[in-house]
């Protein structure tokens, strides 16, 4: 590729070329079969939806200036991927030329081919044959779901390369049976999450040699780099670049470039190629980071107008696929139920960080799906394929606008069209402007959603009839306030601002939670429950029975106890020194006045002796008489 500027029919690439840094070209070789990998039908379809890309590609695979291997185009042959993407074209010569890759693009833009086929093109030149548990490539994603991705795209083109053995190490699975699974079958492709890849590290004792396994390393990719950062994984990224050997390629894929990402930048790669691709007809200091393709809108309405809003949006669009994104986990809890109760013949799914075991499962069950709702939390929100995604709708805007522009990028994805909506209250439309010019991400306002009706006295009812669902309900509004306070764009997102009543009968409250927010204000306006919360039973029949052992513990406990002393709370530190001061001088003049008497006989009697001694040496007396005067006194001071 030639320095300078490619132009392709929907965007620009702008590679900067740097010093030679190639290697030799490697012998193919032949290794051990992989574990056999499923390809699933719901990503066949995802793949197929791609064959109509003439309006956003970069050329046919056969006009790459490097040639690749037959099996490869066969597979992207069938997978019917015709043309490459702009991203696709910029990085995959750059790699197979044994150059390191920084590669931004707007999301959605087919960055996983673009490491994906470099990689088994490099592992394929190995002079020497990787064995079964030596790592020849090695993929780092933020979360287990695009992990689980990336794995499967990997697993189609592997299968006509049965030398090549690949393993999945992520969170949610035993990490004991990881480290069984390499020692039993190796893995000469890993692709991991950091947290569950530097634990492997550290399973030495265990049998578990990674540091050793990753020396024959050839290739590192950071996928999602900027969120791998966000994330807080910045020390787990050192510690395991520490293991990894000097010598390798390396590529680093974002959709957005921050500061921490340059240092990364700087501290991962040699000299590596830097590519940036852009939306067409964007000047480059003016670049839309959203799809082109997108039709991105807001809608204002009121705090205790959301839902009803929501919940008429969802029926009108029943026969969709939509991703409803909440600003935490709480909230897609207790959502997610109100709406699996209100919105009928539709199967909605529910996502988020604190699940440990089922995320993958249900992320599975929700691409398959013709049409659906998934409920979620930003772990949603970088980097995965969901096919057929029709609407994102934002219930809650995120904490940063970087996580709002890589929300919208779950639809529209390579080429397709798509929709999203965010709801905002009215004291949020500034945000609008914000977007834009902060993030180039213009948005235009909807028309007001027509057939609202008022849901919330049946999530009330819903309340009433479940304690399980009142406790949600409570957790949802202090984690929603909580997060509010955190919001990166603290101008706008004040928590001062908010209508708490507005709010809280939006999220169908019964009564208040104590919480700090609230500490010291009243709020007239709201009209609490006259059934007394407490005696909200579970549905469940082992909680309630839980909570009554519990209840029953604690009377008991509250009889038994003897009644405390009432102590002076938080007392001054200043005051309480002076006490003891005071406490410690009355001691002493005790003391004093004990040893008083004593002490005024021996004073006499040492002034006495005093007195002698002075008339010894002036003369005044011999040193008989000084004697003899000194044992009379001193008989006299001793009584009989």
């Amino acid at each position: 590729m030639e320095s300078g500027t490619k132009t392709c029919e929907s965007a620009l690439v702008s590679p900067r070329r740097v010093n030679n840094c190639g290697t030799q070209r490697k012998k193919v070789h032949r290794a051990e079969r992989p574990c056999a990998n499923s390809v699933s039908v719901l990503l066949l379809r995802l793949l197929r939806l791609l064959s109509n890309m003439e309006n956003i590609t970069d050329g046919t695979w056969d006009s790459l200036p490097v040639q690749l291997n037959e099996k490869i185009l066969q597979t992207l042959e069938e997978m019917k991927f015709t043309y490459m993407t702009p991203v696709q074209s910029a990085c995959i010569p750059l790699f197979m030329n044994n150059k390191d890759v920084a590669a931004e693009a707007v999301t959605g833009s087919g960055k996983t081919l673009a490491f994906v086929i470099p990689i088994i093109e490099l592992l394929l030149k190995r002079e020497e044959k990787l064995k079964k548990k030596q790592v020849g490539a090695l993929v780092i994603t933020p979360t287990r779901e695009l992990a689980l991705q990336i794995s499967e795209v990997m697993g189609m083109f592997i299968q006509k390369f049965p030398e090549f053995t690949q393993i999945l190490l992520i969170g949610g699975s035993n990490p004991a049976e990881d480290v069984e699974k390499f020692k039993e079958h190796g893995g000469n492709i890993v692709i991991a999450t950091p947290g569950r890849l530097e634990d492997m590290f550290r399973r030495k004792s265990e049998g578990l040699e990674l540091a050793s396994a990753v020396r024959s390393l050839d290739v590192l990719v950071l996928d999602e780099a900027d969120r791998l950062l966000d994330m807080g994984f910045e020390a787990s990224l050192n510690s395991i670049l520490s293991y990894l050997p000097k010598q390798r390629r390396t590529g680093l894929f974002s959709a957005t470039q921050t500061q921490e990402l340059e240092k990364l930048v700087r501290a991962g790669l040699r000299n590596p190629v830097r590519i940036t691709v852009k939306e067409k007809g964007q000047a480059a200091s003016a670049t839309q980071k959203t799809p082109a393709r997108l039709s991105n809108y807001y809608t204002i309405c009121r705090a205790e107008d959301k839902f009803n809003n929501l919940v008429a949006f969802l029926r009108q669009h029943k026969h969709e696929k939509q991703l409803v994104f909440f600003s935490t986990c709480a909230c897609v809890e207790f959502f997610g139920r109100a709406l699996e109760s209100l919105v009928k013949k539709v199967t909605i799914h529910c996502i988020h960080g604190k699940m440990k075991n089922k995320r993958s499962s249900i992320f599975s069950d929700f691409r398959a799906l013709k049409s659906g709702i998934l409920v979620c939390t930003d772990v949603m929100a970088r980097g995965i394929d969901i096919p057929d995604v029709n609407w994102v709708l934002q219930y809650d805007p995120p904490s940063s606008a970087r996580a709002f522009v890589h929300r919208c990028g779950r639809t529209a994805r390579i080429g397709n069209h798509g929709n999203a909506l965010v709801f905002l209250l009215p004291m949020e439309e500034p945000y609008v402007n914000f977007l834009s010019i902060n993030q180039k991400c213009p948005l235009q306002k909807m028309s007001p959603i027509k057939d609202v009706v008022d849901v919330l006295p049946k999530v009330k009812a819903m309340a009433l009839a479940d304690r399980a669902m009142f406790d949600k309900g409570m957790r949802a509004f202090v984690s929603y306030v909580q997060a509010y306070a955190k919001h990166e764009c603290s101008l706008i997102f004040r928590v001062k601002d908010l209508d708490f009543v507005s709010l809280a009968n939006g999220f169908a409250l019964l009564r208040l939670p104590k919480m700090p927010e609230l500490k010291g204000k009243t709020f007239p306006d709201f009209v609490a429950t006259t059934v007394d919360t407490d005696s909200i039973r579970y549905k469940d029949k082992n909680r309630q029975k839980q909570r009554q052992k519990m209840l029953a513990e604690l009377k008991d406990k509250e009889k038994t106890e003897l009644p405390k002393k009432n102590f002076v709370k938080n007392k001054a530190w200043s005051k309480q020194k002076t006490k003891k001061e005071r406490r410690k001088k009355r001691a002493a003049k005790r003391k004093h006045d004990e040893d008083s008497d004593m002490d005024e006989e021996y004073m006499k009697e040492l002034l006495e002796d005093t007195r002698l001694l002075k008339k010894l040496k002036k003369g005044q007396i011999s040193e008989e008489d000084f004697e003899q005067q000194l044992t009379n006194s001193k008989q006299e001071a001793g009584g009989p």
